[in-house]
């Protein structure tokens, strides 16, 4: 793992609707006071809808159908790859493969090179239960690697660019990748640790100018580009583009 110092922008939501659906497993309707228009964008855990203040679901939904076999479409190139003996996720913080074991349970193993999911020699993948089984190992190594690493490294950049927080806390959160409250509580997503490096920082480093300025304003983004040397809107722009291995 790199030893150097390494947030999204979530603009508040006003209205949050959450629609099952067939095709994408769920349709995620938000309110955007600043929204104009209807946008819609796929993603790994559904599709997500930006609507302006008013805005009828019934409209929406019309929308919806009108594009839903392009969306269909979009949706598959990024919808989540199924669990295999051969799954292997190799990042700069999180290292994961899959091996078979003698034992009648998943197990994980940790060590200096990464972790190993280690699975029951007849284990039938094509089992949705199966998937799940390894999608909640995942996540529970996720959560372990990022409760030791992200911590640290978010103080190393607070000191280095002489910026406080009160506390962070690790989350399972996929719809954010952190958060900062007013009195300078940080949440982080574990799922930072499958991120590049440079990403994670943007992140946090986004996170700790909420400390100081708590809004988007022209402050904000000045002091973004102050500490990733002009590069915040671009960064921002890599990460809306991000997509998780799963």
């Amino acid at each position: 793992m790199p030893s150097r110092i390494h947030s999204i922008l979530f603009t508040h939501m006003a209205t949050q609707r959450i629609i099952p659906d067939n095709d994408f497993g769920q349709i995620i309707i938000r309110t955007r006071c600043t929204a104009r228009n209807i946008t819609l964008r796929t993603k790994v855990d559904g599709l997500y809808i930006t609507t302006p203040p008013r805005s009828l679901t019934k409209k929406v939904l019309e929308i919806v159908e009108k594009h839903r076999q392009s969306l269909l479409d979009s949706w598959t190139k990024v919808a989540p790859q199924a669990f295999g003996p051969d799954y292997r996720i190799d990042t700069p913080c999180f290292r994961l493969r899959m091996d078979v074991s003698r034992l009648k349970n998943f197990t994980l193993r940790y060590t200096e090179e990464g972790i190993t999911l280690y699975y029951p020699k007849h284990t039938d993948f094509s089992l949705d239960t199966t998937q799940e089984l390894i999608k909640n190992a995942i996540i529970r190594a996720l959560k372990k690697a990022a409760s030791t690493y992200l911590p640290t490294l978010l103080q190393a950049l607070a000191e280095r660019y002489d910026l406080t927080f009160k506390r962070v806390k690790i989350t399972g959160s996929r719809s954010r990748w952190g958060s900062c409250s007013s009195v300078k509580s940080i949440n982080l997503s574990c799922y930072l640790m499958l991120l590049p490096s440079h990403l994670m920082d943007y992140v946090l480093l986004h996170e700790l100018s909420h400390t100081r300025e708590m809004n988007h304003g022209p402050k904000f983004w000045e002091l973004m580009d102050e500490l990733t040397e002009g590069q915040a809107r671009s960064l921002r722009k890599e990460l809306r583009s991000y997509r998780l291995p799963f």
